[in-house]
This record gives C-alpha cells, structure tokens and sequence, in this order.
C-alpha cells in the first residue's frame, strides 16, 4: 500500500492528512508540536521522507501581515507572496528522497514559480504541482468534496505521475470531481484565478447592493437572483448574495499578489487593483452608514466567517478600520475569537458581520412579542447586509440594500 509523508501539518496539512490516513498509512513532520488524531509524527525531516512513497509538502506561502485584506492595501506597493519557507522545505526534502518517490507541493503560489524556482529545487524525486481548492474552517469536507482536482506537469500531459495521483485521491473523494491536467503553469493560474473570480464576483453584487444604497427603491437581492438564476451567459449562483466582501487567508491575498503579477509581466492594466479598490470602498461605504447612526458600534462576528477564529483577511475588520477613521468607537462580538462589547454600552450600531440564519437568527422569533429578550439594547440599529433579521422589539432593523423598505 503507498505510504504517505505530509511535511507541514498546520491548518491546511493536518486536517488533509488525517483524512488521508483513513485509507493509507502516513507520518507527519512539522517545525511545531502538533496532535494529528489518527497518525503519527516524526522527529525529522528524514524520518518522514525516507518513510514515504508520496510526499506532500503543505507549505505557507505568507504575504507581509499588512496585505491580509483586513486594513486597505491597495495604497501599498505590489508585492509576491513569500516563498523562502516552501524553497527551504522542498531544498531539504530533496537531500533524502529518490526518483521512487513523487514530491507533490499543494501551496499556493503565482504563475511561473515552480517551474523558475521550485520545481528545480527536485533534483533526486519526481515533482508534481497539486494545489487544492480549500477554505479554512471546512478543510476536511472540501478536500473529499472538491470541484476538481488539478496536477501540474511540467509539460501538462497525463503522465504516469499524475496518474498515481489521481489513483491515489479516488478512494477518498465523496463527490467523482472532474481531473484537470495541465503543466505547473497552468495549474498555478487555475488556483489563483479561481480564487480571484470569486473576489471579482462578490464585489460586483456588492456593487449593485451599493447602487441600491444610492439610488432607492431597489432590493438587491431582485437583482441578484435573476442574475444567479441567468445560466446560458453568466456563471452559477454561489457568490451572488451581496452583503459582506470577501475576506478569509487565501482570497484578498490572491489578488495583491496578482497586482505584483500584472506589474511584472508589464501587463499594461490591473483588474485585481481595481477589485481590491471596490472592496475597500464598499468596506468604507458600510462603515458610514453605520457611522451615521450616531451610535457606538459593535460588529458581531470577528472572525472572517462564522464558526471559525481566523481574521486573517477579515472583512469585519476592515469595515471595523473604517468606522474609527471615521472617528466613532467599535467593538466586536464573536464567541470563537473572545471578543465581547461592554456590558453597559447601551445602544449600539450593530452590524450583522456573519449571517444571522447561520449564528443567532433562532433566538429572534418573527413575532417582536415573542423574541427573547436584551438581545440587542432597547434604541439600538441592526444593520443586517444579509436582508434576514426580523423586526426587532425596541429596535431599528436595517436590511442594508434593500430601499424598497428601508429608504
């Protein structure tokens, strides 16, 4: 049976790795102490190595702390993501393994890097690139669900090494994903334009929510079904809610990168400054209009999604930056990253950060008279991006983008 090394079991390599060792034995290497559930760690690099028939290296790829997309960046100069960590990894990799074994690296990085500066780190193994197509939080569910699996060649054809790879996954995949193949060029644009289209995506139907806030007598959400729903010319319906941009370790990140990108390759235009621009504005447009309430405001939901303690990349802080330029107080409220507001701050801005049918929603029954009570503080203003909170009890509701109702 093929034996298996994951050489950084952090966020992203422990949780993939201990879905792998459900069907094939594995070890773990790692820089820190970590506990896997069902798999063991090794002292040494080459312990896990010399162990393994496939090594898979899941290295970060950080960018500098001010690029996370939770403060603005797109005043900041462009910037690549840095590699030293993965070039470190695979250099060392490299020294134990042999041409029996097949390297596969599954960091995000920028078109042409493996092939300019990582693959040639693999002088004594066989090397595929195999991003993967995860979200912090769900780790485990979508690396056994994912939309495809893609392994980068060096020229792009389905050779006897993606094909171990591919006989490798299809024991654990829940959902028969479709498998692309291409060269490590290819695959590098597929994982980081998938993760831009996203953000292209989410900032335009944030656009049309901004349109709503101007213009009157518009609920986004008219809108944005009959776009989602609209299948011969514009793409699927995920994405197509407007509310709260994007955010999260991978998405913002993606295309500040890309900006260094477009700079280098001397593309002559940026789409991905121009995408990281409309976050920001909408992140301030959202801020105001909490600002304007004249009331301390409380952000509930840190985190970049519900459920999870990552803020990297977090849009609640990013509106939360700018609602104290605008020189008003804010505080948060989330139970997975400790943060509570006051308990005597009385009535607050509240803004709805996470959506409520995934949070608190059942504590508010649709009949004020029967909702439980000091939820919110009596004179508060709950601005809801999601248009899902009911009517509030001594509350002002504010389904932010919808001005058929709200005006």
């Amino acid at each position: 049976m093929t034996k298996v090394a994951m050489i950084g079991v952090g966020k992203l390599g422990q949780a993939c790795a201990e879905v792998m060792a459900e069907t094939y034995p594995l070890v773990g290497y790692d820089v820190a102490p970590r506990s896997p559930k069902n798999f063991p760690m090794v002292d040494t690099m080459k312990d896990a190595v010399e162990y393994a028939d496939i090594i898979f290296v899941a290295a970060p790829t950080p960018h500098d702390p001010k690029y996370d997309g939770r403060a603005p960046t797109a005043h900041l100069p462009n910037k690549d993501f840095d590699y030293s960590i993965v070039k470190g990894i695979l250099a060392e990799v490299n020294k134990f393994s042999n041409r029996k074994q097949l390297v596969v690296l599954i960091s995000t990085v920028l078109p042409g890097t493996t092939r300019r500066e990582l693959e040639p780190l693999i002088t004594n193994a066989r090397f595929v690139y195999n991003p993967y197509l995860i979200a912090m939080g769900t780790v485990a569910w979508d690396f056994t669900n994912p939309e495809m699996l893609m392994i980068g060649t060096e020229d792009g054809s389905e050779t006897g090494d993606a094909k171990e790879l591919i006989d490798f996954y299809t024991p654990m995949m829940e959902n028969s994903p479709r498998n692309v193949v291409g060269t490590w060029d290819e695959c590098e644009c597929i994982k980081i334009f998938y993760n831009t289209f996203i953000s292209a995506k989410i900032s335009l139907v944030n656009m049309i929510q901004d349109v709503a806030e101007r213009q009157g007598n518009i609920n986004v959400d008219v809108v944005t079904n009959a776009l989602k729903d609209s299948d011969q010319r514009i793409m699927g319906p995920r994405y197509m809610k407007a509310g709260m941009g994007d955010g999260g370790a991978c998405h913002p990140r993606d295309n500040i990168a890309l900006r260094w990108m477009s700079e280098n390759l001397r593309l002559g235009y940026d789409l991905f400054d121009s995408i990281m621009e409309a976050r920001e504005v909408q992140a301030r447009n959202l801020a105001e209009r909490l600002v304007r309430t004249g009331l301390p405001v409380v952000i509930v939901g840190k985190a970049y999604k519900p459920h999870v303690e990552y803020v990297a990349g977090s849009y609640s802080l990013l509106v939360g930056h700018y609602v104290e330029k605008f020189g008003v107080s804010v505080y948060y409220d989330d139970d997975y990253t400790g943060d509570k507001p006051p308990e005597d701050l009385g009535a607050a801005a509240y803004l709805l950060a996470h959506d409520p049918a995934t949070t608190f929603l059942g504590c508010l029954d649709p009949d004020p008279e029967k909702q439980q009570k000091d939820i919110f503080p009596e004179g508060s203003v709950i601005i809801d991006p999601w248009r899902k909170c009911p009517p509030i009890n001594g509350c002002d509701v504010v389904h932010y983008g919808n001005t058929r109702f709200n005006g």
